[in-house]
């Protein structure tokens, strides 16, 4: 049996950490001879609910459950972790608009990216999830210079995942069917899902579904404004979605990527499609299961180009308000 690897995550006994919890020590993301330290950190107000939630995952008797750390405190928290998943923030109350999000959210990431810094391992690796997690990534890994680029992630997976299902259900397939998905930029109503590059069963969207006034609204709309409607219909967050596009992830970074495919994530720009260097932006991407690499020379139209604009220009508004906050 190998060594355990230590995964943290951050608001643990919420409900997309109830989620992914169980589902990272089963076996399907890290391997099923690769045992698991799962270090939980919570607000103190709520450890006891998450001492609950450890007691279940010791009744399940994982065989890959290698321990259990359930504390408040972030050098405890992130002491070793090969792999930090920020998944808990601030959510946005009523009347709160997206700017004062950001700010409320803004030092919890910085002293999080500090803790990352000083105490995890030396291949740690963070997935943010916690909303506005572009900019939150953006904070964190201000926080944490020593800590390389290509280690730092923001979740886009649940709007690639979004995007695929839309297409595979107006195209009446399996959504193993829809390909070359790609989310670019921000994780807002901003995004831009591309379906002038993805593919059903191998041909063009745009020639399968030739409904071009669906693609360019009622598509893009449905899927920027998922996370509203599944609100509104079940009064809750997408919780388990969520959780599910957070091992889709990981699994997409650990796993080589199926020949002439790729997906989504955010990352540190490297000016790669003109993104300003820096901001944290979804592109398609693809992995050898050791290391990613943004994919080149996708060719975008006018339509496109105007969708992706806005998003940087979002990104870039983000990144002003917390300027304060982002370490030189």
């Amino acid at each position: 049996m190998k060594a355990p690897i230590r995964v943290t995550v951050t608001g643990a006994a919420g409900q997309i950490g109830y989620s992914l919890l169980f589902r990272l020590v089963t076996g399907e993301v890290f391997g099923p001879d690769q045992p698991v330290i799962l270090q939980m950190l919570e607000i103190k107000e709520v450890l006891d609910r998450l001492k609950g939630t450890v007691m279940e995952l010791d009744d399940c008797a994982f065989p890959l459950l290698a321990g259990t750390v359930a504390t408040a405190d972030l050098e405890e928290a992130f002491n070793g972790a090969n792999w930090a998943l920020l998944v808990g923030s601030v959510p946005r109350k009523q009347g709160m608009e997206r700017k004062d999000l950001i700010r409320v959210n803004g030092p919890i990431f910085t002293g999080q990216g500090k803790a990352i810094a000083k105490v995890a391992a030396k291949d740690a690796r963070v997935l943010v999830v916690g909303n506005p997690c572009n900019t939150n990534c953006l904070i964190a890994r201000r926080s944490a210079p020593s800590i390389p680029d290509d280690r730092w992630f923001a979740m886009t997976a649940l709007d690639h995942n979004r995007a695929r299902a839309q297409l595979a259900i107006k195209a009446g397939v399996p959504v193993a069917a829809v390909t070359n998905m790609t989310i670019w930029g921000n994780h807002s109503t901003t995004q831009y899902p591309d379906f002038a590059n993805a593919r059903v069963r191998g041909e063009p969207v745009t020639q399968v579904i030739t409904d071009e006034a669906w693609l360019k609204t009622t598509f893009l709309t449905t899927v920027q404004k998922r996370g509203a409607a599944v609100i509104d219909a079940r009064g809750a967050s997408s919780a388990a979605s969520a959780a599910n596009a957070a091992i889709d992830h990981l699994r997409n970074v650990l796993r080589p990527t199926a020949p002439g495919d790729w997906f989504s994530a955010a990352v540190v720009s490297d000016g790669s499609y003109d993104v300003p260097k820096g901001l944290v932006f979804s592109y398609p991407i693809t992995s050898d299961g050791r290391f990613w690499k943004i994919v080149p020379g996708l060719k975008h139209g006018d339509f496109a180009r105007q969708k992706i604009a806005a998003t940087i220009k979002e990104l870039e508004e983000e990144k002003a308000a917390v300027a304060d906050l982002l370490p030189a």
